[in-house]
């Protein structure tokens, strides 16, 4: 199934909506999920669409609610997302964010009180794209139901805690990197359990702390292990300093609200000009001369090229934008018939 960008995000939209979400909220969800699969990041995308109703259902998720700054500065604000759809608060936190940096050369945001806000490269790009540079930590995830292990050990005790940078360019596109601090994401680990699929032995541990292929073994009682051994574990415990602990995301979280995951999450932002040292015009011909060199470099065996960070997210969303954004068929189905059951229409 192939859908074009416009045509997705609405029916997304008209799903929101139905089931509760303000129009505001309904359309910044709905477009921040689709432009994830408009670049390819399809795990953040309208994957989770099922699962958000699910949580508004529940009351996790306040859909008509809207964020607010808890206390601010001239350079800082702690945001809280009044558990709206964490997208609309990310959203919302990164544009106080900017604001602050335009005025006085540098700020930090966090966020509490806030769901799953999606793909972090989509905030580092807006930074980006108003020539400020930035850095986004998620930690606090499964405080409650943890996803990872730390390295060297064998009990879960952390989450995904992804990071995410952004830096903007001048003639060439943006320099992005948005990835989870575990070796995989957890709809890479889910999905594979639903495909009965085995993935990488870099992924995941058994309840022995044993490396494994089996899916099954996370699921019963293993966890999934930080990318890079000891160097990624110290980006994920960084993040969650940053994430959870700064920010006092833990002090925010209330009964109800969040779920086991995202009850206690915090986010840490920060954003910065790119010409705080020197004319944006100089920053920007030394960024574009750097990618350049870096695009020049002669390929390792088994390679066609060397991309710069960000590159496949700009290539996949220029050819998407052209050939339509493909969707398994068992989603599809899923969502037409969640569409369905909220008297949402939308032509075949």
């Amino acid at each position: 199934m192939v859908k074009q960008v416009d045509e997705l995000k609405d029916f997304i939209y008209r799903i929101f909506l139905a089931a509760g979400a303000s129009k505001v909220n309904s359309e910044t969800t709905a477009e921040h999920l689709v432009s994830s699969n408009l670049c390819g990041v399809d795990t953040h995308g309208i994957w989770h669409v099922p699962g958000y109703i699910k949580e508004i259902q529940s009351g996790h998720i306040l859909p008509k609610a809207r964020p607010k700054i808890f206390k601010e500065t001239i350079n800082t604000a702690l945001v809280s997302g009044n558990w709206t759809f964490g997208q609309v608060t990310a959203k919302y936190a990164m544009k106080i964010g900017i604001s602050k940096a335009r005025e006085h050369n540098l700020a930090i945001v966090g966020i509490v009180k806030v769901n799953h806000i999606g793909r972090l490269g989509e905030y580092a790009e807006m930074a980006a794209d108003e020539g400020m540079i930035s850095m986004i930590c998620v930690g606090g995830l499964g405080d409650e139901d943890p996803f990872s292990v730390p390295y060297g050990g064998r009990q879960r005790l952390l989450g995904t805690n992804p990071i995410a940078m952004g830096f903007p360019s001048g003639q060439e596109p943006r320099m992005m990197f948005d990835f989870a601090t575990t070796a995989s994401s957890g709809v890479k680990i889910i999905n594979a359990h639903r495909e009965k699929r085995k993935v990488s032995p870099s992924w995941i541990v058994d309840r022995e702390g044993n490396s494994t292929t089996n899916v099954d073994d996370f699921f019963s009682g293993g966890g999934a292990v930080p990318f890079g051994g000891h160097k990624g574990y110290a980006f994920m415990m960084a993040a969650e300093w940053m994430g959870r602990v700064f920010t006092g995301a833990g002090l925010q979280a209330e009964a109800g609200r969040g779920g086991p995951i995202l009850g206690r999450q915090g986010v840490s932002m920060l954003v910065f000009r790119a010409d705080l040292f020197q004319r944006l015009s100089d920053y920007a011909a030394s960024a574009d001369a750097l990618r350049r060199r870096v695009r020049s470099i002669k390929p390792a065996p088994g390679f066609k090229e060397v991309l710069v960070p960000g590159d496949p997210e700009y290539r996949t969303r220029s050819t998407r934008r052209r050939t339509g954004i493909p969707i398994p068929d068992g989603l599809w189905k899923e969502l037409v018939e969640l569409g369905e059951s909220l008297e949402v229409e939308i032509e075949e």
